[in-house]
């Protein structure tokens, strides 16, 4: 979930990445029996555009009265991006948002200079067998945003584009692509979508973005005679035209991109920042319990994950 068990990352500043196709292999974890598997940061990638955290969640699935409890912990100079394919779970943040996530919503917490806020399954949800899988990405603010308040968005599945045509299927998360573009607020150029491929269906990716990559979810892919499958991810050469081709089952896949930041970011637990001391500064009030900045939630404020 958004609660980052690394505390730093191995991961090279921006300006020591290669402008080549990568290929991403996401390292598995597992916090507290709930499997996690992680694309972003890597060791030779930090960032696809903004987007500087990106985890796959589940699937996973949980017997009555099991589920998530991600405790109330902190965030600095991002937004989070929740985003599910199955299940539920509830949000609360320190802006006092308490909201159910559904599949094919997005939820989209911006905590600028400082927020809190937990996930946990609800006591509704948890009154019979759940499941639960999606994604969760951290977007990196551009530097003139991250002393920003915080705030806090939710669109459902309804509200957002959906692109159809010669059985490619795709729902625009944030950002702008092919077109269209969705409804959340974004402060920075970026592509996010959910794309859904029948069976040796294409998909052009646009060309229009900066840096751009693709997340297997389900099925394969085959982009320039290399088949990809699920649980990879591939980031692509600036300004090169990219079509990819589902495989005999069909895919399921996550479009990612946008624009790169002016600079590298640093990345502390769950703080992100253009320089080592907003973070450091960010832990010392944490720590400290400074309740000016960083709040509990209203309804789950008796518990914490303190400062690792």
């Amino acid at each position: 979930m958004s609660w980052n068990p690394g505390l730093e990352p191995k991961c090279p500043a921006a300006d020591e990445m290669d402008a080549i196709e990568t290929v991403i292999v996401p390292r598995a974890r597992d916090i507290g029996g709930f499997a996690v598997r992680r694309a972003l940061p890597a060791p030779r990638r930090q960032m696809v555009g903004p987007f500087i955290f990106f985890d796959q969640m589940g699937p996973a699935e949980f017997l009555t009265g099991q589920g998530i409890d991600v405790r109330p912990h902190p965030h600095i100079g991002l937004g989070t991006v929740t985003y599910l394919f199955e299940g539920e779970f509830q949000h609360r943040d320190s802006l006092g948002t308490d909201q159910m996530i559904h599949p094919g919503a997005v939820n989209w917490m911006v905590a600028g200079r400082g927020v809190t806020h937990s996930e946990r399954t609800s006591a509704a949800t948890r009154r019979g067998e759940s499941r639960l899988f999606g994604i969760q990405t951290w977007v990196a603010l551009p530097e003139r945003e991250e002393e920003r308040a915080a705030s806090f968005e939710h669109h459902g599945a309804d509200a957002l584009p959906v692109l159809d045509d010669a059985g490619a299927q795709v729902r625009l998360i944030m950002g702008r692509g092919w077109g269209a573009r969705a409804p959340v607020h974004t402060f920075s150029e970026m592509v996010y979508a959910d794309a859904r491929l029948d069976p040796g269906a294409a998909l052009p990716l646009p060309d229009d973005h900066e840096d751009r990559g693709i997340y297997v979810v389900a099925g394969a892919v085959e982009v320039a005679g290399q088949v990809f499958e699920a649980g990879r991810m591939m980031v692509f050469r600036p300004g090169d035209r990219i079509s990819l081709r589902a495989g005999a089952d069909g895919a399921r896949l996550i479009v990612l991109g946008g624009e790169t930041l002016a600079g590298p970011r640093y990345i502390w637990w769950n703080f992100v920042a253009s320089s080592r001391e907003r973070i450091e500064a960010a832990k010392a009030d944490w720590a400290a319990g400074d309740r000016a900045r960083f709040r509990l939630p209203p309804g789950d404020a008796d518990e914490y994950i303190p400062l690792p």
